[in-house]
């Protein structure tokens, strides 16, 4: 499966802590800026951080018995890049909305999921599964 890059723009209030989160903690090789908005490589994909008010809704719906957040966005990743971001997180002290855990257990579409937020309360879900068969599965 070849697919192209998506470019995602989104919210922040202060980007100082963007960069933080999204070049530091998640080692996103930063691209052009400006005084208000800075591009990102996101496993490459181009996000962009605009400097705005409104960043972080908190809606959410239920998954699996989780309240997952809503609007969220995120990568799917192999098991071994999930689990060493997960450890990575994990040992940065970062604060999950859902701590990493295996949903849908046993079902089709079993997957490692962890939601977390960044600085602007901006939701991410970083999962992977066993079998990338199972993505689509239903």
């Amino acid at each position: 499966m070849n697919l192209p890059p998506f470019h995602l723009a989104f919210p922040v209030d202060d980007l100082a802590a963007a960069r933080a989160f999204y070049g530091e903690l998640l080692g996103c090789t930063e691209g052009r800026s400006s005084e208000e908005w800075i591009d990102f490589d996101f496993h490459g994909h181009q996000i962009v951080a605009h400097l705005s008010t409104g960043a972080g809704d908190r809606a959410s719906n239920p998954v699996d018995g989780h309240d997952v957040p809503v609007p969220h966005f995120g990568l799917v990743l192999s098991m071994e890049d999930w689990q060493a971001l997960a450890d990575k997180l994990i040992a940065a002290g970062t604060e999950f909305v859902i701590e990493p855990t295996v949903r849908f257990e046993g079902k089709p579409g079993e997957q490692a999921t962890m939601f977390l937020r960044d600085p602007a309360g901006n939701a991410l879900e970083f999962k992977a599964f066993a079998d990338m068969g199972q993505l689509f599965a239903t």
